[in-house]
C-alpha cells in the first residue's frame, strides 16, 4: 500500500506539475503583475493556487458522476481528453504558448487571481479534461490519497516558480522562459499520446 501510494504520489507530481504548464504561468503572470508591489504579487499568487486547487479538487473526484451521467465510457474520454491536450502540447512546442489562454485581458480587472490567472491560464480546458481522466483512473485509496497530494504538489511547485518569477526573468530571459515552455510542451504531447492510446486500446479490448 505504501509504494503504490509513493508511485502514485510521484508520478501525479510530475503529471500535474507539466499539466500546469509551469513555464508558460510564469510569463503570463509576469505580464499581468508588472509593475504591482510584492505583497500585492504574493496575494495573487496564493488566491490563483487556491482557486486552481479547488477546481482541480472538484474535477478530481467529478469524472466517474459526469461520465455516468452523460453515458459515456472512460476510454472515449481518454481519446476526447488527449487529444485536446496534444493541441496544447503542440501549441506550446511551436509558440511557446497555451493555445487557449495566449492573449492579456483587455479591461482592466480589479482581481487577476482566479480569471485569467487559475482559469484558463493554469487550468484550462486541456487540462481539465486530463484531471477528470486522472481521477477516474485512480481507484484505492492510496492512490487517490497520493493523487491529490500529487496535485498539491505540483501547485505548490508552481507557486514556488511564481514568487521566483523576477529572478527567472532576469536570469533566463523571455526567450529562455519560451524555449522552457517549449519543452514542457514536448513533454505534455507524450502524456497526451500515453492517454489516447491507453483510450484506444481499451476501447478496442471492451468492443
Amino acid at each position: 500500500m505504501i509504494d503504490t501510494f509513493f508511485s502514485t504520489y510521484l508520478s501525479s507530481t510530475i503529471r500535474f506539475l507539466f499539466l500546469l504548464a509551469p513555464f508558460f504561468v510564469v510569463t503570463m503572470f509576469l505580464a499581468l503583475t508588472r509593475g504591482l508591489p510584492a505583497p500585492e504579487k504574493s496575494s495573487i499568487i496564493r488566491r490563483a493556487c487556491v482557486s486552481a486547487f479547488v477546481l482541480g479538487l472538484v474535477l478530481f473526484f467529478a469524472g466517474p458522476l459526469l461520465f455516468s451521467a452523460i453515458g459515456i465510457t472512460l476510454n472515449s474520454f481518454r481519446i476526447g481528453a488527449g487529444s485536446l491536450l496534444f493541441l496544447t502540447a503542440i501549441s506550446l512546442v511551436t509558440s511557446g504558448t497555451r493555445n487557449h489562454a495566449t492573449g492579456l485581458p483587455e479591461e482592466d480587472r480589479d482581481d487577476i487571481a482566479v480569471v485569467p490567472l487559475a482559469i484558463p491560464v493554469m487550468i484550462g480546458p486541456a487540462t481539465i479534461g486530463a484531471i477528470l481522466v486522472y481521477g477516474a483512473e485512480l481507484k484505492s485509496f492510496a492512490e487517490v490519497t497520493g493523487g491529490l497530494l500529487g496535485l498539491v504538489s505540483g501547485l505548490l511547485i508552481l507557486a514556488v516558480l511564481l514568487h521566483l518569477s523576477g529572478y527567472l526573468e532576469r536570469a533566463l530571459g523571455k526567450t529562455g522562459l519560451n524555449i522552457l515552455s517549449k519543452i514542457s510542451g514536448l513533454i505534455l504531447s507524450a502524456m497526451a499520446a500515453e492517454i489516447v492510446l491507453t483510450g484506444i486500446a481499451g476501447f478496442i479490448a471492451s468492443t
